[in-house]
């Protein structure tokens, strides 16, 4: 067993003139337990979405070339559909997609910010490092996420996975 301390705050670094968002957090949970909280509709479900928001999933197909179909759903039941395109996917390593806002059939609704971006997850010493970095076609798609709370959205995010994965709700 490892005396390292894992850094389990997310650290969030934006970069205006690249139009990028790189958020990285340590986990204390084996890389598999990790995977499978992000490629599971049950799991993602369960921590996807900053409280009192929580994700809803409507169609999931984790596979290159598929997507997963969901609403944010809010205390009054409100809901906002966003949809996530898996592009390319190394199984227990990274995944590559595009994240659009859409409607409740996914249709991608082009006024709003569309992403580009994938996740990476590496097995560290006493648990997994996930880093996910995302890259929006114009510096102001990306202000424009910024100042809808995307770093408060993805901490409280990351808080809840780190929880349920802390209750050993998720096991490989």
């Amino acid at each position: 067993m490892s005396n390292k301390v894992l850094n389990s705050k997310t650290t969030i670094r934006k970069d205006f003139t690249a139009r990028s968002i790189v958020v990285s957090r340590e986990l204390s949970a084996p890389l598999p337990d990790v995977w499978r909280a992000y490629t599971e509709a049950a799991l993602l479900d369960q921590w996807w979405g900053p409280a009192p928001w929580r994700a809803m999933t409507k169609t999931m197909d984790f596979r290159e070339g598929g997507h997963w179909l969901y609403a944010m759903v809010g205390p009054e039941n409100q809901r906002h559909w966003a949809r996530m395109d898996y592009i390319s996917i190394r199984a227990r390593e990274r995944f590559d997609l595009q994240d659009a806002f859409c409607d409740e059939h996914g249709t991608v609704n082009p006024e709003l910010p569309i992403s580009h971006g994938h996740m990476a997850f590496t097995a560290i010493a006493g648990g997994t490092r996930v880093e996910f970095t995302v890259i929006y076609p114009t510096e102001g798609a990306l202000r424009a996420i910024v100042d809808m709370g995307f770093a408060e959205g993805i901490t409280a995010c990351f808080d809840q996975l780190d929880a349920l994965l802390e209750q050993r709700a998720v096991k490989s």
